[in-house]
């Protein structure tokens, strides 16, 4: 690819070089630019990374076409409404995700390019990090300051066989140009759960395993409700197991997994890895300059998101921090207002929100009860479930709870998990309380819109000291 901003200054020294040219490297080089700095940003990989190539943006594309599917067979749930059932044409869907991809890719990362002056791409070749700058194929960028900046890949679990059988990652999955008849999805984490929903509500026979849990970072009540919900749904779900092995045919894929002691043989057409994420670090020279990673690769980053090594700084998937795309942005702009000296910023997670797109929705943000518990604060919770949120009874949907996390000390909010429906875009309402240091009273004596999930906060805050089906409605 051409360089968008082909030899600005006519020189191969620039006050940053910015490796990556993803989400959080272009946080970075546009930060930089936008404070009259000079950046080369050196592409790795598919310029827009992958958020927008093979993450977020296709991902939810696709989960969103999966709830049309479902919503005219879960209309049912209102009485004097028939179900329904949409026929899926996969190959029109892939093809209409890969034309939102594309459409995004260009407005949001190629076309930006050309409005800033400091900014020169470069995509001639992998880069390898040098002292005082960066080699890009025949090319020796120079620059005091360095942003590594190359996200993160699909990682392929450690079972026997795995090297000898066809697998697809979530990137290849949603590049099938048809329909699986049926498939086997390892790790129950957020790509999973999220990708097993959407397939098996656009018509395939879904089996999820995990050695642990569904989400095995969140709060157990949250796992319990939404694996349940799974198998409501048709989906086969094994967990807290092992894995013997796996072998091919013609026919598919057969994985033995090992649960309570007894040997299971599960068979499907096509196997999907969704158990993790690796740093993309290999080949880019971090042991020759220095730098520090941990057991799984990642670049190990203070707070000020600088590494072992004065000078070079590295943000987003790389990084041994917060694998989403807005908490790489962040990091990105922390390193960049470090390394120039524009200001003393810190990355800070304290009040990260998080969101999982499954049906229900599941979003958190800061301390689980087990964190905080572990924090060693004096814990007290409060569990609201949805039959008691007039919303839900209106939508005839009571699928969810909201689960309250606070220190008993001084009232102060710790952290919140909201499972429902429709959670996810109430999750922001509980960061921001946490971000002002908000207590549960006055949580709970906050005014909420009525018939919204969002009011589910102040009535979960409410119910620390007093029993809420006892009120009538917008009571308190």
């Amino acid at each position: 690819m051409k360089d968008f901003n082909d030899d600005k200054g006519g020189s191969d020294d620039f006050d940053l070089i910015v490796i990556g040219a993803g989400s959080a490297g272009f946080s970075a080089a546009i930060t930089a630019a936008e404070a009259g700095r000079r950046v080369a940003l050196v592409g790795h990989g598919t310029i827009g990374g992958t958020c927008v190539n093979v993450g977020c943006v296709p991902s939810k594309a696709m989960i969103r076409a999966a709830e049309a599917v479902h919503g005219g067979v879960s209309a049912a749930r209102f009485p004097g409404i028939a179900p329904c059932r949409h026929a899926v044409d996969w190959p029109q869907v892939v093809a209409a995700k890969d034309d939102l991809v594309a459409s995004l890719r260009t407005k949001k990362y190629s076309d930006i390019l050309p409005q800033y002056d400091g900014i020169t791409y470069i995509d001639e070749g992998p880069a390898q990090l040098r002292d005082g700058g960066a080699q890009v194929g025949g090319r020796l960028i120079r620059a005091p300051k360095t942003v590594v900046a190359t996200g993160s890949h699909a990682e392929m679990p450690a079972i026997d066989g795995i090297d000898d059988i066809p697998v697809l990652d979530s990137t290849a999955l949603l590049d099938l140009a048809q329909k699986p008849a049926s498939v086997i999805l390892v790790g129950a984490g957020y790509i999973g759960v999220e990708l097993a929903q959407m397939l098996s509500r656009m018509g395939v026979a879904v089996t999820l395993v995990t050695r642990s849990h569904l989400l095995s970072r969140v709060e157990p009540e949250v796992s319990r409700l939404l694996a349940d919900s799974f198998r409501d749904e048709g989906i086969e779900l094994y967990d807290n197991l092992s894995y013997r092995g796996v072998r091919g045919d013609d026919s598919g894929i057969t994985l033995t997994i090992e649960k309570d002691g007894k040997a299971i043989a599960l068979s499907a057409e096509k196997l999907v890895a969704t158990s993790g994420r690796r740093a993309n670090t290999q080949g880019l020279g971090l042991d020759g300059v220095g730098v520090r990673t941990d057991t799984r690769g990642a670049i190990v980053v203070g707070d000020d998101m600088q590494t072992s090594i004065p000078g070079i700084y590295a943000a987003g998937d790389c990084t041994d921090r917060d694998q989403f795309v807005y908490m790489a942005a962040h990091g990105a702009k922390v390193a960049v207002n470090n390394a120039l000296g524009l200001a003393d910023l810190r990355y800070d997670n304290a009040a990260m929100p998080w969101v999982v797109f499954s049906d229900p929705q599941v979003a958190g943000v800061g301390l689980t009860e087990a964190q905080a518990r572990d924090a060693g604060f004096d814990v007290k919770t409060a569990i609201l479930t949805l039959d008691n949120l007039p919303r839900a009874l209106a939508a005839r949907d009571t699928r969810g709870l909201i689960k309250l996390v606070a220190n008993r000390a001084d009232d102060r909010l710790l952290g919140g998990t909201i499972i429902a429906p429709e959670g996810a875009d109430s999750i922001q309402t509980l960061a921001m309380a946490l971000k002002m240091g908000m207590t549960t009273r006055s949580l709970g004596e906050t005014i909420f819109p009525y018939l919204t999930t969002v009011e589910g906060l102040k009535l979960a805050a409410q119910t620390f000291d007093k029993d809420v089906a006892k009120l009538s409605c917008c009571a308190g």
